[in-house]
């Protein structure tokens, strides 16, 4: 192995807008980006996109990229849905030394370091995750259909409902009601979206929804309150207890920090790192344990 990679390990952050691939030393550290890696939506070129980050990640770091292939590598990635998927892809690689797992561990890890705590990840998907006493612990994350609780496709969808309430007259119209039926061509245009919207549709309403809860306006403050009741409801039930932290992340998931009882109000803390910080803690831990076996 080249002297200069005898500590090294390899962490890898990928999803379905982008991939980054991490060559960390101890002394120094490499990174490059590339395009999408949702495994279970495009499992060739999410292993295209891999192998071509490891060929960017050699040449920046000045070595072989062959010199990669058996050093210690944690892949947290989108759509590790199963082990049938996880041991197709983990054959796939040129990697010798790897653990592979979904995009939740190491966001979870990044988010709260070491310390106990409850992660609700709200992006234009959600998940919920737990780290107590060194296990942890995950649930959601089943997508669009079957699950996606508070995240910014579930506030986008709740905003366009609640808006056809007002419609049927079942409550007053406000600010943000008139500027969807605006938007969208009236209740046939929203019925019509609806129909045809991918989550991210949905998601790109959800910074409207924020806005106009800003402003007091009745609609946005319900289906917030709603999406926050959906948190306050979920994190106990991953272990979290009064004092215990709570981090909110995702595109959408501080927004509803306001809305939240006050006791998970006082919990809450910024987090500690991004997904790459978790998924290099998460390589050197698997670097250790395979060190160990060694022995």
């Amino acid at each position: 192995m080249n002297e200069s990679l005898t500590n090294a390990i390899i962490a890898v952050d990928g999803g379905g807008t982008r991939c980054r691939v991490a060559l960390d030393d101890g002394r120094a550290r490499h990174m490059v980006e590339t395009g999408p890696a949702n495994v279970s939506t495009d499992f060739d070129g999410s292993v295209a996109q891999l192998v071509a980050g490891l060929d960017q990640l050699a040449q920046k770091a000045g070595v072989p990229v062959a010199a990669l292939h058996p050093l210690p590598a944690f892949l947290g990635l989108a759509g590790i849905i199963g082990e049938d998927i996880r041991t197709r892809f983990r054959n796939a690689l040129p990697l010798t030394t790897l653990r592979v797992e979904d995009d939740r561990p190491a966001a979870l890890r990044g988010a709260l370091g070491q310390r106990d705590g409850v992660v609700a990840h709200c992006g234009t998907g959600s998940f919920f995750a737990s780290q107590i006493g060194g296990a942890m612990r995950f649930a959601g994350g089943w997508g669009a259909i079957l699950g996606d609780q508070a995240s910014a496709r579930w506030i986008g969808r709740e905003a366009l409902r609640v808006t056809l309430d007002c419609i049927d007259g079942l409550r007053d119209r406000t600010p943000l009601a008139d500027r969807l039926l605006t938007d969208l061509d009236g209740h046939p245009g929203i019925v019509r979206f609806a129909r045809h919207a991918r989550p991210s549709d949905f998601g790109a309403l959800a910074p409207l929804v924020t806005e106009y809860a800003d402003t007091g306006d009745a609609v946005a403050l319900d289906v917030m309150a709603s999406g926050a009741a959906e948190i306050a409801t979920l994190v106990p039930q991953m272990g979290w207890v009064p004092g215990m932290a709570i981090c909110l992340t995702g595109g959408i998931g501080p927004h509803y920090a306001r809305y939240l009882p006050r006791a998970m109000q006082a919990a809450l803390i910024a987090p500690e790192g991004a997904p790459m910080d978790g998924a290099l803690a998460l390589a050197r831990e698997f670097a250790r344990e395979n060190a160990d076996e060694r022995r």
